[in-house]
């Protein structure tokens, strides 16, 4: 009888065990159905990489002269920004419009069906997406080398700036990921991917000095979050201190992930 009694005590925690972070390896396990995707369409890879490179030429072989005197020495304080734009652009107008895309074919509604976390979709779709931004990283380091760039510091520092800027776009995608679940449509969600970036990336050092803006602008520039992930990434690549600039660059990328991923979560939720 009383082991009887003890089994049916234990039997409980026995269930309960394996469910403990079920809800992570579900998302790993979307996230796997997100990589296969990319390996079956590798244009999606290549529109990750189109536009990083498009701004990376344009703009040393365009200002380099003016701006910085030679395409050398621009080349050098431009790479760092363009390496942030790549994460940014990358995370913003691939991982929405996917998920629009998928939920407009009916895959999220299978989902539904299944005995999974409502929020295992979403959470794989993003985490499926990272394979982009260490692919346009990897293009853009091979191609800034093929210009002349050179890393001032080391390999640790500059796998560090990689990280900064991953983390930065992968927390700064979900506002994306939000909007996709609210709006559900493609040709909004990728006006919206593709604007956002602007105000943020070039209201910003990359291209030029803060100090050579207008006040006004200066003012946006200083408190734009990009900016602190640019400054960060220099840093790390070419000397300085980085500590401070990288702290808040992971603090803001942190702040998008809770604020925007918890809003894309609740809508997801609620309208599934």
């Amino acid at each position: 009888m009383t082991s009887t009694v003890t089994d049916r005590a234990v039997a409980p925690r026995a269930v309960d065990a394996p469910r403990r972070g079920a809800g992570m390896r579900q998302s790993l396990a979307l996230a796997g159905r997100s990589l296969t995707k990319t390996k079956r369409n590798p244009g999606m890879v290549l529109d990750a990489l189109m536009l990083p490179v498009i701004f990376l030429l344009l703009f040393v072989y365009l200002f380099g002269g003016a701006v910085a005197g030679s395409s050398r020495e621009y080349l050098q304080y431009l790479f760092p920004g363009i390496l942030v734009l790549s994460t940014v652009l990358v995370g913003q107008t691939s991982t929405g419009l996917n998920i629009v895309l998928d939920m407009k074919k009916g895959v999220f509604d299978r989902f539904r069906s299944l005995p999974i976390e409502r929020a295992a979709p979403l959470i794989g779709s993003v985490l499926g997406d990272a394979i982009r931004y260490v692919v346009a990283c990897v293009a853009l380091f091979a191609l800034g080398y093929a210009l002349g760039f050179r890393v001032e510091t080391g390999v640790g520092q500059a796998l560090a700036a990689v990280g900064v800027a991953i983390a930065f776009g992968f927390g700064l995608s979900w506002l994306t990921v939000w909007v996709a679940v609210l709006l559900r449509d493609e040709n909004l969600v990728t006006t919206v991917a593709f604007l956002v970036p602007f105000p943020l990336v070039f209201g910003t050092n990359m291209v030029a000095p803060i100090d050579t803006m207008p006040g006004w602008l200066q003012t946006w520039a200083e408190i734009n979050p990009v900016s602190h992930a640019i400054e960060a990434c220099r840093a790390l690549l070419l000397g300085g201190p980085a500590a401070d600039a990288a702290v808040l660059t992971l603090l803001w990328g942190a702040g998008f992930l809770v604020v925007f991923g918890t809003l894309a979560v609740y809508a997801y939720r609620r309208r599934m």
